[in-house]
């Protein structure tokens, strides 16, 4: 294994998360953005990338001429401009909080989920594999979601079963979004779980908060005509990752030279608190995001 210049980065929702992608055709008028394929949640990688210019203060003109390292990592507009070094992917789902009949609930991903953070990541760990007939995987058998050797999710209901190929996922996992916090450590690892990769693009569809929300009146205190609307949101909990690299390091003076990995220990290493998406001014979108530098074939 030989290191890459690039980091995983994990999304981890503290409050609701709401990345809209327009006004929806169906009972949702402001849905989140799904992928096409799969029809998923992600978050695009541009949004990653201007919230994070936004939080080192990138994106004030005034602050990229006191500090023009950070107009080399985000980039400039202009005759001169430039897309600026660091380059974000989308971050795509990789567990989706699921409410259980035991233990409150559960981090749920499936193998198709661990096959595509696997290629990303550049692991060999194998895929624990989950068959057709609704089987869960649990890490095990003390596992805080399991009553009576099933897991019941919402209305669904699943026998129960461990695998230990499934502990080194909620092991890599644990440790990508909690870091050291051994308590929220073990707390990730008694409620992850896996099913078949239908059984998750139903809870994809069907798990999401959706909110009704209004404008009022003032005069008649009712709902004022056509401010009814419902928007969706990612829940409480839902883990999400992607990967972030350094590309061409821009130029400036040889006193401000910096290589790939200075640039990402720079701006990409130390854990952060953000705001991504609509609805700030509601408390909606306040994630966690941890880096973690890995390792690449």
């Amino acid at each position: 294994m030989t290191k890459r210049n690039e980091r995983t980065f994990w999304l981890h929702a503290v409050n609701p998360l709401h990345v809209g992608s327009g006004r929806g055709v169906g009972y949702i008028d402001l849905p989140i953005m799904r992928e096409k394929v799969t029809a998923w949640p992600f978050i695009p990688g541009s949004t990653v990338k201007g919230v994070l210019a936004d939080h080192f203060g990138a994106s004030d003109p005034r602050e990229r001429e006191k500090d023009p390292l950070k107009a080399r990592a985000f980039g400039t507009a202009g005759d001169e401009g430039n897309s600026g070094s660091l380059v974000f992917t989308d971050a795509r789902i990789v567990c989706i909080p699921i409410r259980s009949f035991s233990g409150a609930f559960a981090w749920v991903t499936s193998p198709l989920c661990l096959i595509r953070l696997a290629r990303d990541i550049g692991s060999d760990t194998p895929i624990p594999s989950v068959e057709k007939n609704e089987e869960a995987l649990v890490i095990s058998e003390n596992s805080r979601i399991v009553l009576e050797g099933s897991v019941y999710l919402e209305e669904l209901d699943f026998a129960a079963r461990s695998s230990a190929e499934a502990d080194p996922w909620a092991d890599h996992i644990a440790k990508g979004v909690f870091g050291n916090e051994k308590d929220w450590m073990k707390t990730f690892k008694e409620r992850f779980v896996i099913v078949h990769d239908d059984v998750f693009s139903f809870f994809c569809e069907t798990g999401t908060e959706v909110a009704a929300r209004v404008r009022i009146n003032d005069e008649t205190k009712t709902v004022a005509s056509g401010a009814l609307w419902y928007e969706e949101s990612l829940p409480t909990e839902t883990i999400l990752a992607g990967l972030v690299w350094c590309d061409k390091v821009y130029g400036g003076k040889n006193s401000e030279n910096r290589s790939a990995e200075e640039m990402l220990e720079h701006f990409c290493a130390a854990p952060l608190h953000l705001q991504i998406g609509g609805k700030a001014t509601v408390g909606k979108g306040l994630v966690r995001c941890m880096f973690d530098k890995g390792e690449k074939s």
